[in-house]
């Protein structure tokens, strides 16, 4: 089976199953195990912030960061498109009793100009105060895009300047931070917590790390325990984190490079719509522009065992990952051109 549906398909390697295999462990929740703790000065270091957390998921990253950084009733501000708005099952209503405003942009990113005309005033009690903006990088449903340092650097400027916390929700960070060269820590700088996802592209089988002020990492503690985040002996898990680090990062350039090559291949298909040269990392979003639906195109792929996911009636979404190689993005491509003649 060629899997293109997400990255967060990838299988532990053989490399990574000794880790786990000998990883030395104890009680997470008492700071005793440690691998984890490892793992989380070393995000922590890579990000250039003081402490860090482990969690088992980067949407409970997400919710701790707005629980910590927000009251019940403040509002985040957020590009429409991020996945607090369509893949966290309304965790930020629900757990932080926070409202969202919704930035459009190209790719999934937003302007200091559309923040700044997005902040409510804090004078103006009838509207929800607004505490917290979260940038997404890379964007997902914008297509894998990086965000440029200085873009970074206008709306989290803006953010600052009305008071306003700022978060990064860095699922794919280091995606971004091989395909610009860009330090993960200079990425991390304006912002007052960030987080990386160890189950996407770097191949872990779970968790992420989120990083921050002393003082905010002891607050995301008190939150992680209230929704059950808290775990025992998580080394076993951890040490397939820090395996990532020493060798799935560099690699990332092949999934790019994998991704660019299914765009150019899938741009010469009849029937397929999509700019190669707005891929940049490992995500390709493309259209199918035939009689068939994205739907009924993804159920004939898999057919010729190929997964491909639909997302609407034309919409289709392919993300490289180091269980695909080159061959197997040609086997997708003669599939497609198959299903599609």
């Amino acid at each position: 089976m060629i899997d293109l549906y997400s990255d967060t398909r990838t299988k532990p390697t053989p490399g990574m199953r000794r880790a786990i295999a000998a990883a030395e462990v104890g009680d997470e929740q008492a700071m005793l195990d440690p691998t984890v703790n490892a793992l989380c000065e070393r995000v922590a270091d890579l990000l250039g912030k003081e402490a860090a957390v482990y969690l088992p998921s980067g949407t409970m990253c997400n919710q701790i960061a707005a629980r910590v950084h927000c009251r019940q009733g403040d509002e985040i501000i957020l590009s429409a498109t991020a996945h607090p708005f369509h893949a966290e099952s309304g965790g930020p209503a629900a757990l932080a009793g926070v409202m969202m405003r919704g930035l459009e942009g190209a790719r999934g990113m937003f302007t200091a100009g559309q923040v700044r005309a997005a902040i409510n005033s804090p004078d103006w009690r009838h509207a929800p105060r607004s505490r917290l903006l979260e940038v997404e990088n890379t964007t997902n449903v914008g297509g894998g895009a990086v965000w440029p340092i200085a873009e970074i650097g206008a709306v989290t400027g803006v953010a600052k300047e009305h008071g306003l916390a700022c978060h990064m929700d860095g699922a794919r960070l280091m995606n971004a931070v091989v395909a610009s060269g860009t330090p993960a820590a200079e990425y991390a700088a304006p912002f007052d917590s960030v987080w990386i996802d160890f189950s996407k592209g770097l191949g872990a089988p779970v968790g992420a790390v989120l990083a921050g002020s002393r003082e905010f990492v002891h607050e995301a503690w008190r939150v992680k325990q209230q929704i059950g985040g808290a775990m025992r002996q998580a080394g076993i898990i951890a040490a397939a984190c820090l395996y990532a680090l020493d060798y799935h990062v560099e690699r990332l350039a092949d999934d790019h490079a994998n991704a660019r090559y299914l765009a150019e291949g899938l741009a010469e298909i009849p029937g397929i719509e999509l700019d190669p040269t707005t891929v940049e990392t490992n995500i390709v979003w493309f259209e199918v522009r035939r009689r068939m639906s994205a739907a009924e195109v993804s159920a004939s792929l898999k057919e010729q065992r190929v997964l491909i996911g639909a997302y609407g009636p034309t919409r289709m979404r392919a993300v490289t990952h180091l269980d695909v190689d080159r061959d197997g993005i040609d086997t997708a491509l003669r599939a497609l051109t198959l299903v599609l003649s």
